[in-house]
């Protein structure tokens, strides 16, 4: 199952003068979203979407603007509403909005953990999997 996950600003919250669209520069109620085929339940009230940080010392050479660090978010999920099509023809089985209220808390960072490349990053395209396996086998014999 295929959702879309939207986390958003409820009404009335703070810090709207910081939430802006990067590519347009215009505000936004939309503090992030994702992608899940996991087939994990949608998140429910209670729920901290999580804060991805890059720390500079932290830096992989190989994935230079990646992520290095995250932590439990400053929003908290305050209530969700979960939209389904009426006939399954979209890239999306559900639509899930998370209306969130910020509710700082005091969380450490925590360093990524190793990326983790499997069949399910190809989309189970398994020739373009054992290519990519293939071309690691030739960069760790050079």
């Amino acid at each position: 199952m295929r959702k879309w996950i939207i986390f958003k600003a409820d009404k009335g919250q703070p810090g709207w003068e910081e939430r802006k669209y990067s590519h347009t520069g215009s505000f936004t109620k939309i503090l992030c979203e994702h992608f899940d085929s996991s087939g994990k339940a949608s998140p429910e009230p209670g729920y901290r979407p999580k804060q991805f940080v890059r720390v500079d010392a932290s830096i992989d050479p190989n994935f230079p603007k990646a992520s290095t660090h995250y932590r439990i978010g400053d929003w908290q999920v305050s209530r969700v509403e979960t939209y389904t099509p009426e006939l399954p023809m979209g890239d999306f089985d559900e639509i899930v909005v998370c209306y969130c209220e910020y509710s700082p808390i005091d969380s450490p960072l925590n360093e990524m953990p190793d990326r983790q490349v499997s069949i399910a990053s190809f989309d189970g395209d398994t020739a373009a999997y054992e290519q990519y396996l293939a071309s690691q086998k030739e960069a760790v014999a050079v």
